[in-house]
C-alpha cells in the first residue's frame, strides 16, 4: 500500500539525515530514502570532518551565513546525539612572506561573516601549539571556534534519532523519477515502488542536479570534484592541531588534521571529474596529497599509512549552496551544491529547509513527544574495567573481542546490526564500531564479522557484503570448517 507522506527526503548524507531529524520535531509523516546500503554512504563518509569557523566563504553567501550558524549549533547537537567532537581551534599556516597577506584577508573576511575569535599568531607561537609543524612557518591564522567531529556518527546518529522520533528510513532505494499531479511534485518513483508526498526534499549530493532535471529545472549543474586522502596509524605521525595551508580558488588545500579517534588524516586534493561514482585513488593524486602535506609537516612517513581513500564533493555551478523552493516545480525543495563547508553548515541547512517548507504551506505542529537525545551504544574499549565487567555480566558477547586493533566486541557488533538504522554491511559496522579501522585493516576480524552478520541477518555467508549488492565478501564455499564456519 502506498502510504502518503508529508515530506520525502531524498539522500541519506549528513544534510538529509539532519533535515529528517529537524522535521521529526513536528507532527509529520517523513520518509528518508537512500540508494546505498547505509546512510553516510556518499560525500559524508569521505571528508576531513572539520568544523569550519567560517572565515573562508564569500561574505553575504549562503555558505558564509550557514557555515557560521551551523558552527554555533554543533556543541549542543553533539551533546544531544552523543557524537565525538573537539574544539581546539584550527590554523591556516603561511609558509612564505607572500602568504601573510592571505591571512589578513581571511581574518577580515571572517570578521565580515561574524566569526569570533580570529587572530594571527607568529610562527614561533604556532610551533609551540604544533611541534611537528615545519619550522619555516612564518605565521598562522588561528580560529578558536574551529574543531573536528566524527562524520560517520554525526550522520548515523541524526538518522537514528530521526527514526526514534517517527521517521521512516528506506535503504537501497533509488529514486528514478519524480511524480506529478496537477502541475505539482507529488512524490517519487523508485526501484522499490512509488511513494506520494506533499513535499520532496532533494538532498542527493552529487546527484542533486539529476533530480532537478527530472523536475524540468536546468539552471544549475554539479561538477563532481574528487579528493584523495591518507590515514595514518594513530600511534604514529600524531599531529595535535588542524593545519590548513593558505587556500586556492578551488580548494582549502591539503589539510593535515587529527581525527576524533586519534588518527592523523591528510588531504584532499581537488580534481574535477565527469563521473559521479569515481572514488578510485590514483598514484598521481596521492603523490600530490603527500607532498602538499609534507610542506606543513615534513616528518610524515608513508610507512605509517594504514589506509587511503577518495571522496566526491558536489561542486555547484553557482559557486554557492543552492537551496530553494522553485516556483516552476511546486512541492520540491532543492538542497544542492553542498560542498565544503557543507558538513559544518548541515545543522543550519536543515533548519533553513524547515523554514522553506513552512513558507510553502507545510503545517508545522510541534511533536510534543520529540526526544532530541540519542544514547550512544557502549564502546567497550572506552569503558573502565569495572564497567566492562558489568557489561559482560549482562551480555557475555561483550566479552568476546572480534577486532583486536580497535578492541571491538561481538556485543557491539550485534547492537549495531539491530540499531534503529541497522548496520547491514561490513562498512556500515565499521562506521559505527571502528572494527577494521586499525593497523590490520580488517585482516583479523573479517571472517568472524561475516559469520556474525550472516547469523544475525539470517542469510548465507555468501550474501554478506562490504557495502551492498555487488560487493559480496565471499563467493562460494571452499571447505567445511565445522559448525558455524563460513564453509557451512
Amino acid at each position: 500500500m502506498n502510504i502518503p507522506y508529508d515530506v520525502i527526503v531524498i539522500g541519506g548524507g549528513v544534510v538529509g539525515c539532519l533535515t529528517a531529524r529537524a522535521l521529526s520535531r513536528y507532527q509529520l509523516r517523513v520518509l528518508l530514502l537512500e540508494r546505498g546500503a547505509d546512510v553516510c554512504s556518499g560525500t559524508s563518509k569521505a571528508n576531513t570532518a572539520i568544523i569550519h569557523a567560517g572565515y573562508d566563504a564569500k561574505p553575504g553567501s549562503l555558505k558564509a551565513r550557514l557555515n557560521v550558524a551551523g558552527n554555533r549549533m554543533y556543541a549542543q547537537l553533539c551533546e544531544e546525539l552523543g557524537v565525538l567532537s573537539e574544539r581546539h581551534g584550527t590554523y591556516v599556516v603561511a609558509m612564505a612572506d607572500e602568504e601573510l597577506r592571505t591571512l589578513e584577508e581571511l581574518r577580515e573576511r571572517g570578521k565580515q561573516n561574524g566569526v569570533p575569535g580570529l587572530s594571527i599568531i607568529s610562527g614561533s607561537r604556532m610551533l609551540q601549539a604544533e611541534p611537528l609543524l615545519n619550522p619555516q612557518a612564518r605565521a598562522a591564522l588561528y580560529a578558536e571556534t574551529g574543531g573536528i567531529v566524527d562524520p560517520f556518527m554525526m550522520t548515523i546518529a541524526a538518522a537514528e534519532n530521526a527514526v526514534t522520533n517517527g521517521v521512516t528510513v528506506m535503504l537501497e532505494t533509488e529514486v528514478t523519477d519524480l511524480e506529478r499531479q496537477d502541475g505539482r511534485i507529488s512524490g517519487v518513483r523508485t526501484d522499490s515502488g512509488v511513494f506520494s508526498s506533499r513535499f520532496v526534499v532533494n538532498a542527493c549530493g552529487v546527484y542533486a542536479d539529476t533530480i532537478m532535471a527530472q523536475a524540468g529545472l536546468t539552471g544549475f549543474r554539479i561538477k563532481p570534484r574528487k579528493g584523495e586522502y591518507y590515514v595514518f596509524d594513530r600511534e604514529k605521525s600524531r599531529v595535535r592541531q588542524v593545519l590548513f595551508p593558505c587556500p586556492t580558488p578551488v580548494s582549502k588545500g591539503i589539510v593535515v588534521t587529527p581525527t576524533s579517534h586519534g588518527n592523523t588524516l591528510i588531504g584532499p586534493n581537488a580534481e574535477d571529474t565527469e563521473s559521479r561514482d569515481d572514488i578510485v585513488v590514483t598514484k598521481q593524486g596521492l603523490d600530490e596529497v603527500f607532498s602538499g602535506a609534507q610542506r606543513l609537516v615534513p616528518s610524515l612517513d608513508k610507512r605509517d599509512v594504514i589506509a587511503v581513500f577518495a571522496g566526491l564533493r558536489a561542486a555547484g555551478s553557482s559557486g554557492d549552496f543552492w537551496i530553494d523552493a522553485p516556483a516552476e516545480a511546486p512541492g520540491l525543495v532543492n538542497v544542492a551544491g553542498i560542498e565544503s563547508p557543507g558538513f559544518t553548515a548541515a545543522p543550519a541547512i536543515a533548519e533553513y529547509v524547515v523554514d522553506l517548507l513552512r513558507e510553502c504551506g507545510l503545517p508545522l505542529v510541534p511533536n510534543r513527544a520529540f526526544n532530541p537525545e540519542r544514547k550512544p551504544a557502549p564502546h567497550f574499549s572506552e569503558l573502565s574495567h569495572t564497567q566492562q565487567q558489568e557489561l559482560i555480566a549482562k551480555d557475555p558477547r561483550y566479552g568476546r573481542i572480534v577486532c583486536r586493533c580497535e578492541m571491538v566486541t561481538e556485543g557491539e557488533i550485534v547492537a549495531a546490526i539491530h540499531a534503529p538504522v541497522p548496520a547491514l554491511t561490513y562498512d556500515a559496522l565499521k562506521r559505527r564500531t571502528r572494527l577494521g579501522a586499525g593497523r590490520c585493516q580488517g585482516g583479523f576480524d573479517t571472517p568472524r564479522v561475516i559469520n556474525i552478520l550472516a547469523r544475525e541477518l539470517q542469510v548465507a555467508a555468501t550474501a554478506v557484503t562490504k557495502r551492498g549488492f555487488g560487493s559480496e565478501l565471499v563467493r562460494r564455499k571452499t571447505k567445511d570448517i565445522g559448525t558455524g564456519g563460513m564453509g557451512e
